[in-house]
């Protein structure tokens, strides 16, 4: 985001599966199937925010993948995660 600018984000849709890739900033998944891991859209070379809405239901994000802390993402509730190069791990949001 830069000050003083308008910033637009892109949604897309997703079906919920073991491996899904952020190809967009919104992402609403569809299905109950659990995610592991999630691929960067540029690979591990950058940073990167992403927000993932259920739509059909309860999505549990495990953590056997890259994502650091799983959890349970409830339906129509925004689950906030940055990716950390650092970390090569998605950081989920303490607001959930």
């Amino acid at each position: 985001m830069i000050p003083g600018v308008v910033s637009k984000l892109n949604e897309k849709t997703v079906a919920s599966a073991a491996t899904i890739k952020a190809t967009a900033d919104v992402m609403r998944v569809t299905g109950t199937t659990q995610i592991n891991t999630i691929q960067p859209a540029h690979g591990n070379a950058y940073a990167q925010l992403l927000i993932l809405i259920p739509v059909d239901g309860s999505v549990i994000l495990g953590a056997s993948g890259n994502i650091a802390v799983g959890l349970t993402a409830v339906i129509n509730r925004d689950v906030w995660l940055v990716y950390s190069r650092a970390a090569n791990k998605w950081i989920i949001n303490s607001g959930v």
